[in-house]
């Protein structure tokens, strides 16, 4: 069956649809093809400027740092600030990325596993209390993480468990955010038909939830797991208030005690930043397909 084409008042044609058709949309104009490139290439170049500025500013001395163009690359000195930072860091450096991997880790396992758990129960269970608790977690994200941070170390000065590493992984381990998502996916992605049908079965809500739902939750978990670890690894005021001895710092404390020296290297600043950065580079990009999954958790009802 031949179509016949239709045309709009600017001229161009198209095929209406038609039942038993599927639908077929207009291709976007040249112009707003064209748009659409630039305003990404835009936003690309935005994004990875900074790492470019960072590789450059890692290969210059302090003195090519001020006289050469801060975009274009002099003599390469990664030699000399690698033992430059090695040197200010008492060869401290590999230490401190390891705790910050290790802080990262910790708190991102077990605060998606907080996390999911409890948006699991949200989102498949009623019990009293349930809107008053929602709505306290809910409030979580509007509180900025530095207002606790002086509280927190009150409390755990107190109870004797400041300058070790569970000050800064147990409040990594709360994410309010994880909770909302892991409620929206579970709500959304768990059929409760599967649930039930596990009950009649004779199965208990921990092997429920442990064999059935946390493989459903899979993309969610994923999602969590990589926003706590990337705030645990950025984070700077918790550990700066928590942490005072040298084998426990994490990367981003340890550069910090670099930059407070006088008249400190900054090329090899920038490369311990550089290098810093390398592990979360990997992560994301290694799990690129399951968090993008996960950030569309809920979005689409099924």
């Amino acid at each position: 069956m031949r179509i016949k084409k239709k045309t709009l008042p600017d001229g161009r044609q198209y095929i209406p649809s038609i039942e038993g058709m599927p639908m077929r949309s207009l291709a976007p104009t040249p112009a707003a093809r064209l748009i659409t490139i630039g305003l990404l290439g835009l936003v690309l170049i935005y994004f990875l400027f900074p790492i470019y500025w960072l590789v450059i500013a890692s290969t210059k001395t302090n003195e090519q740092l001020v006289s050469t163009p801060g975009l274009l690359l002099d003599t390469i000195n990664l030699g000399a600030n690698y033992d430059s930072l090695m040197s200010w860091t008492n060869n401290n450096f590999w230490r401190w990325v390891l705790n910050s991997i290790m802080y990262s880790t910790v708190s991102g396992v077990v605060g998606t596993l907080l996390a999911v758990m409890a948006g699991y129960a949200m989102a498949k269970f009623n019990f009293s209390g349930k809107g008053v608790t929602l709505g306290l977690i809910m409030s979580g994200l509007l509180m900025p993480a530095a207002l606790l941070t002086i509280p927190l170390y009150l409390i755990f000065h107190n109870i004797g468990i400041t300058d070790t590493p569970w000050a800064i992984i147990i409040p990594s381990c709360i994410s309010p955010f994880g909770v909302f998502l892991g409620r929206v996916y579970a709500q959304s992605s768990v059929p409760t038909e599967l649930i039930e049908a596990a009950r009649i079965d004779g199965a208990g809500e921990a092997r429920i939830f442990f064999t059935m739902v946390l493989r459903i939750l899979a993309p969610a978990m994923v999602t969590i797991f990589l926003f706590i670890f990337v705030a645990t690894w950025n984070n700077f005021l918790l550990p700066l208030m928590m942490v005072s001895s040298e084998e426990i710092k994490p990367v981003t404390l340890g550069l910090y005690g670099m930059m407070s020296y006088f008249a400190p290297k900054r090329g090899a600043v920038m490369l311990g930043a550089l290098m810093g950065v390398i592990p979360l580079i990997i992560l994301f990009l290694g799990l690129q397909r399951y968090w993008q999954s996960g950030l569309a958790a809920g979005s689409v009802k099924g």
